[in-house]
């Protein structure tokens, strides 16, 4: 399944983010809509979902978030909605850890 978030906040160190494999840090943007992936390894077997994904969230809750590889590019989403079947865009797609 795919979560739709808000991206509220995000530190300004996604934004000078220049190695190879993290410049997708540098195209994050608040107000902006990401879709976030569930899918295994990070999806637990007992409960079949991925920590984080604010199962219990509503828009009215700020959630936290950190990107892999770089502890400082962090900040805050709102959930939209969970999609059942992915559809997530080539750009503004993630996927939990």
């Amino acid at each position: 399944y795919c979560v739709e978030f808000r991206t509220e906040s995000l530190s300004q160190q996604c934004t000078v983010e220049t190695r190879p494999h993290a410049r997708w840090m540098q195209y994050l943007r608040e107000g902006h809509v990401v879709c976030v992936a569930c899918q295994p390894p990070a999806m637990s077997t007992a409960t079949q979902r991925c920590s984080g994904d604010g199962h219990n969230a509503h828009g009215d809750k700020i959630l936290h978030w950190e990107a892999v590889g770089n502890s400082k590019c962090q900040g805050t989403w709102r959930k939209i909605r969970q999609l059942e079947h992915c559809s997530c865009p080539l750009v503004h797609s993630f996927i939990f850890t």
